[in-house]
């Protein structure tokens, strides 16, 4: 994704452009997280009891904080036992709606770097923002790998349940996951109509389809080479079968019924090889799904809002925003 001079390139709906230097920073307003904001007090349960498929569950679920060279928080919640949507209302609503899937390899959800933090910036542009804190599949949940895709499902509808209410038009919900949250998001874009759980009340009989979704940095195939290893083993255990393999790999579920995607990955990427946003690019352009690539010649991996500045990843935020206005969101 670069010419011979290892210049920045981006990929939107197929027509491939250098970016000059002076386009790889942001606005100033796009950046920097603030330090220690005071936490979100309006916090919805997912589920009105216990989560589909918990009969012998005993992990304990709970929150380690791990620290921040700056001062700011990072937090990290292991073996979810009560998902939920904690909200960020915008003091001017703009009419549409975003859920956010942090990352974490299955392993973990990371609330602030990726949710909290995403969550704010967006509330700030008239986003109503909800961040899932999700299941995670190692955990001996009754639907295995398909745990996370019963919240991310349960999620949509509940948000859409909750528009009128809280100012959003429910036809103008979208997703952003990252890495592995990136996965969640991207297995929801594609699976959105698959039954995963039985109704529980009528927000399930909502649609679970997001009108636009959001893929930063996304683990996308389960298959040997680019898939991250980390998230596949916690995932599919240790030795999936190829069933296994190509029905939880997004871009091999993609039809010409996926919404408007926006891509977003660092070629210097060392833990989700970019290979898996080339993937899902491909696949959706081969269904004529409208979608936008963006890939950055440096950034790494994880770096949400809080490690752009100064970095060609810096101008994401905007490019997010300039997509998902003219996708109506």
């Amino acid at each position: 994704m670069f010419n011979r001079r290892g210049t920045l390139a981006t990929l939107t709906g197929g027509l491939l452009t250098s970016l000059l230097a002076g386009m790889a920073q942001a606005r100033p307003d796009a950046a920097q997280p603030q330090k220690s904001p005071m936490d979100p007090t309006e916090v919805f349960p997912l589920w009105p009891g216990d989560a589909p498929g918990s009969a012998g569950v005993t992990a304990v679920e709970t929150v380690v904080e791990r620290g921040d060279p700056n001062g700011l928080r990072d937090r990290a919640t292991t073996h979810t036992r009560k998902p939920t949507l904690t909200v960020f209302r915008p003091a001017k609503p703009n009419g549409a709606a975003v859920v956010l899937m942090p990352g974490g390899g299955y392993e973990r959800v990371v609330s602030d770097k990726e949710g909290f933090e995403t969550g704010r910036w967006l509330a700030d542009r008239g986003y109503t923002c909800f961040v899932l804190l999700y299941r995670l599949p190692g955990d001996h949940w009754g639907a295995g790998p398909d745990a996370p895709l019963q919240d991310a499902q349960r999620a949509v509808r509940l948000v859409r349940s909750k528009a009128a209410n809280m100012k959003f038009d429910p036809a103008r919900v979208s997703i952003m996951g990252f890495s592995a949250g990136g996965h969640l998001a991207a297995s929801l874009t594609t699976r959105f109509d698959a039954k995963v759980y039985d109704k529980v009340d009528a927000a399930d009989d909502l649609s679970a389809r997001p009108d636009l979704s959001c893929l930063m940095y996304p683990v996308v195939t389960m298959v040997d080479g680019p898939a991250h290893g980390g998230s596949r083993k916690q995932l599919l255990g240790p030795t999936p079968t190829a069933e296994q393999i190509a029905l939880y790999s997004p871009d091999q579920n993609v039809t010409d019924r996926v919404p408007p995607v926006f891509l977003v990955h660092a070629a210097d990427d060392k833990t989700v090889p970019v290979a898996n946003s080339l993937m899902m690019f491909t696949a959706l352009k081969a269904k004529a799904v409208p979608t936008e690539m963006h890939i950055f010649e440096e950034g790494g991996h994880g770096f949400g809002l809080r490690s752009i500045a100064g970095k060609p990843v810096a101008a994401w935020p905007s490019l997010f925003e300039t997509f998902a206005k003219r996708h109506g969101i």
